[in-house]
């Protein structure tokens, strides 16, 4: 990992789309190389996957929320795993520390639909007790660490 590669992930964080001629330009280096570092940074698992982030609000997911889960006991794991899989309106599951076991972020239509899965949550064997917290608005969202940390 040099200052290079961290230039190009700070392109590809910015735009995972951005061509690698524009990326070569930018790092003053041939696209082939450009191409064969993102292949390295690929392979050895430093960058996971190419995505796109869409706009929750614009896509009429007015509702945003983190739902913390606490479980009666671990056996119900399994269960409550395969369902958070299973259910498209939860974005994140997080197993946590604390008074409860899960953090979930979840997006959903409007309140009602939030209702809607806060009892499909609170229905799942095992569950003893959740606790919802809207979000009203978010100051920063990162989807990845900061390039410039790989440095230090």
């Amino acid at each position: 990992m040099d200052e290079i590669d961290v230039k190009i992930l700070k392109c590809l964080r910015n735009n995972a789309r951005e061509n690698a001629s524009v990326i070569s330009d930018k790092v003053n280096m041939s696209v082939s190389a450009v191409i064969e570092r993102i292949r390295k940074l690929e392979n050895s698992g430093l960058i996971e996957k190419h995505t796109t982030v869409l706009n929750s609000a614009k896509a009429g997911k007015d509702v945003n929320a983190f739902l913390s889960v606490s479980l009666e006991h671990p056996k119900y794991i399994d269960r409550f795993h395969a369902f958070v899989k299973e259910n498209r309106e939860i974005l994140a599951c997080h197993y946590i520390t604390g008074d409860f076991d899960f953090m979930l972020r979840v997006v959903t239509d409007n309140t009602q639909s939030l209702e809607h899965l806060l009892n499909l949550v609170k229905s799942i064997p095992g569950v003893q007790n959740t606790r919802t917290i809207l979000i009203l608005s978010t100051v920063k969202e990162e989807h990845s660490v900061d390039p410039d940390e790989l440095l230090k």
